[in-house]
């Protein structure tokens, strides 16, 4: 189910091969909807390699939850399920045909993690992405002169490079 904010969407989910195209589809139209194409291809490689871990990998069960967030000029898109065993990353073989799934989500991403859930059996797995360039760096006041009659500084904003 898709939340009314614009910025948010969750959907619950088992983590069986039908399913996860179909999550596939949603992360892609909601990725639309919110102006984001750019990152369409990305994200939607990310979530299928992440709900085939839970397909392959998850125990008891194949129940999972797709979080997207858009905050700040940054996508993060997160897979919780209620397996409590946290996903190693190995180093990818280029001629292996499985096991590379968290190395192609760190090779897509700007970044990801894991982390076991507060009070509750299971994980979450994520990673985000730039929605827009990222930010460049801070402004910093600049003092150009001092003011002789009121001997204060007169300053303008510059960004320092």
């Amino acid at each position: 189910m898709i939340s009314p904010s614009r910025r948010h969407c969750t959907v619950r989910l088992q983590a069986v091969p039908p399913r996860i195209g179909q999550v596939r589809r949603i992360v892609s139209a909601q990725l639309r909807y919110w102006q984001l194409d750019p990152l369409i291809e990305r994200a939607a490689l990310g979530v299928t390699e992440l709900l085939s871990n839970v397909h392959r990998h998850a125990e008891p069960d194949k129940a999972c939850t797709v979080e997207m967030e858009l905050r700040l000029g940054r996508l993060t898109v997160a897979v919780q399920d209620n397996d409590p065993r946290l996903p190693v990353l190995k180093a990818a073989d280029p001629m292996e045909t499985c096991g590379r799934g968290l190395a192609l989500v760190e090779a897509v991403s700007e970044n990801w993690g894991a982390q076991h859930l507060a009070g509750i059996e299971g994980k979450t797995v994520w990673f985000s992405l730039y929605a827009a360039d990222p930010p460049g760096p801070p402004t910093h006041p600049v003092v150009l002169h001092a003011a002789p009659a009121l001997r204060q500084p007169t300053v303008v904003a510059a960004r320092l490079a």
